[in-house]
């Protein structure tokens, strides 16, 4: 039987740690700088931040994925980007780039499959309904991002967290990819208190520099974000018939190409070219500015399309319904609601007395897959839509 502290495991990855130094970037983050909010004991022969992988990996949290939107929430088609899709092709294509950049490829796996563990049902349509409801209760703003850190950090394992290193919950909070940038500099001088602060006002008003990823790997998933998402929305968007490859703005076509794998290739190729060694990664001008105009035709295209957001009265409705159920059944202290049987029963208290009724119900919706959240509207009452099966038509 092997032993988590056999002396020969601990030998290896002593021994892989050493040679992060021979073959990784000065600029890199070495898995020995990784720290933890709790101590733990090297064990066995994982390195930290691929023990932050497996964690993820091994969350409650992340098995919801499958049933999670990306773009496309009513509509029933098996070949359309779930969740799940999007994490792992963000992870692959940071992997690749940051190979190049000699970066931390376990770090950055750990904050790209992390980095949208938050997201409630449907969306960031559903992540606009649920701030509406958290600010109605006197709770800040609903942020996908700040939900995924608190997720792997103060929820899952009924409230005591993963205990996560910094530098993955920090690349998880800061990946922000809807944020148009140029250039990405790390903000270096994050600590876990400064972070703390940042998750509990959910990052707002912070200066710029401040909303960084402390990391050259985190900056690079928060850019692979937005490759992993810019062109497959398109192909999806085409396989709905949602718009047609031909209309896509030839000003972009032209230096990016009209296919998800011409997007990818030239815009990881520009990274890879422009490397990191000034401690910075960035596209170069005229990319940056493609890549911006992409986005915006994007935006007015697909993602604001009323097209596609058949039914999302009625998730409003279900949103508000749930909420305002949950609510009550806390404050009424009905234990056989699911909320209790599903999620507060087992959660450490810690986390029952540290939070307010109105933020375990945040906490309890966003972890819902879409399924499972209309399956509980409709035990609520509600009229819940049916998913489009088919292309999109007028």
């Amino acid at each position: 039987m092997i032993f988590q502290n056999d002396p020969y495991l601990l030998e290896l990855r002593e021994l892989l740690d050493s040679n992060e130094d021979r073959t990784l970037s000065p600029l890199a983050t070495r898995s020995r700088a990784a720290l933890r909010r709790h101590p733990e004991e090297k064990t066995g022969h994982r390195q930290s931040f691929s023990v932050d992988t497996d964690r993820i990996l091994n969350s409650r949290a992340y098995t919801r994925y499958i049933d999670k939107t990306q773009v496309f929430y009513m509509i029933a088609n098996d070949h359309i980007t779930h969740r799940v899709l999007h994490v792992q092709l963000v992870s692959k294509i940071a992997r690749t780039i940051g190979r190049f950049m000699g970066l931390n490829e376990d770090l950055i796996e750990a904050i790209a499959l992390g980095h949208d563990i938050g997201h409630p049902p449907f969306g960031h349509d559903g992540e606009k309904l649920l701030s509406e409801l958290c600010l109605e209760q006197g709770l800040p703003p609903f942020h996908h991002n700040v939900q995924s850190a608190l997720y792997l950090d103060r929820i899952e394992r009924e409230g005591r967290g993963w205990n996560l290193t910094l530098q993955t919950l920090d690349g998880i909070l800061f990946h922000d990819g809807e944020v148009h940038c140029e250039e990405l500099h790390p903000f270096r001088a994050r600590d876990f208190a400064r972070f703390d602060a940042a998750l509990d006002q959910r990052a707002d008003n912070l200066p710029i520099e401040q909303t960084m990823p402390m990391t050259l790997e985190g900056c690079l998933v928060r850019f692979c974000d937005t490759i992993g998402y810019i062109g497959r929305d398109i192909e999806d968007a085409i396989e709905l018939n949602l718009i047609r490859r031909e209309e896509l703005p030839p000003e972009c076509t032209e230096i990016l190409g009209n296919t998800n794998g011409t997007m990818v290739y030239r815009l990881v190729v520009d990274l890879i070219k422009n490397g990191c060694s000034d401690d910075r990664i960035f596209f170069s001008p005229d990319i940056a500015a493609t890549l911006g105009k992409l986005k915006k035709f994007n935006y007015e295209r697909i993602y604001l399309n009323s097209v596609i957001k058949r039914g999302f009265d009625d998730i409003r409705n279900c949103y508000r319904t749930l909420f305002g159920s949950y609510l009550d059944d806390l404050h009424a202290d009905r234990r056989r609601s699911v909320i209790f049987i599903e999620f507060l029963d087992r959660m450490d208290k810690y986390y029952l007395d540290a939070n307010p009724p109105a933020a375990m119900v945040r906490d309890f919706i966003a972890g819902m897959t879409d399924d499972y959240f209309m399956a509980q509207a409709a035990l609520a009452g509600c009229r819940v839509p049916v998913k489009q099966v088919g292309p999109l038509v007028d």
